[in-house]
């Protein structure tokens, strides 16, 4: 004989059952929301124009940085991102300037004291060599650059030399290029010469 009521009971279970699934399943999502929101809030972002940063090492400076906007990120991980490009300064212990670096981004961890430059970075050093590429890395720790991009070189000559990887310490002075190739000039004096005969 059909009885309703135990009709009615077995038909609600799944009902509630999958209420009960669906609400958790909202509690879950609101939860990773909270911390997706929370996450953002402890990344407070204050803004700085036309900043200038000194930096110096053991009391002396070492370089100067400029750019016209700067993004202060706070929260676990600060850092602060230049959208609008840098300009960096180099000075020897006289403060004469030895050295440029210029790029159109960079965004610098200030746990690790590392700056990372990217997109059109151009270096200068004060023997007229002059680097690029698209990305240049200042580890401020170890005082040291590096890159594991395209660099392209240009010597005072005009001799060009390029590579796939960069190592260089921080004025740019002392560089090593991994997988070489260049576009070197001959003299005409060596030029001319014939091969030395025993």
């Amino acid at each position: 004989m059909f009885n309703r009521a135990k009709f009615l009971r077995y038909l609600c279970w799944p009902a509630l059952l999958a209420g009960i699934l669906m609400v958790s399943a909202c509690e879950n999502d609101l939860k990773k929301v909270q911390e997706i929101s929370s996450e953002d809030v402890s990344k407070e972002v204050e803004t700085f124009t036309g900043v200038d940063v000194i930096y110096s090492d053991s009391a002396k400076v070492k370089g100067r940085m400029f750019s016209p906007l700067l993004l202060q990120y706070q929260g676990k991980n600060p850092y602060n991102e230049m959208p609008k490009g840098v300009k960096v300064i180099f000075y020897d212990k006289d403060l004469n300037q030895i050295g440029t670096l210029t790029s159109n981004y960079a965004i610098q961890n200030e746990r690790d004291k590392k700056i990372v430059f990217r997109k059109n970075v151009v270096a200068r050093n004060q023997k007229g060599e002059t680097f690029r590429s698209e990305e240049l890395i200042w580890d401020q720790t170890i005082k040291q650059m590096h890159s594991s991009k395209t660099v392209q070189i240009t010597m005072a000559n005009g001799d060009i030399m390029n590579g796939t990887g960069f190592n260089s310490d921080q004025s740019l002075n002392h560089w090593t290029v991994t997988n070489s190739t260049g576009i070197f000039s001959v003299t005409d004096s060596l030029a001319g010469q014939s091969p030395a005969h025993p």
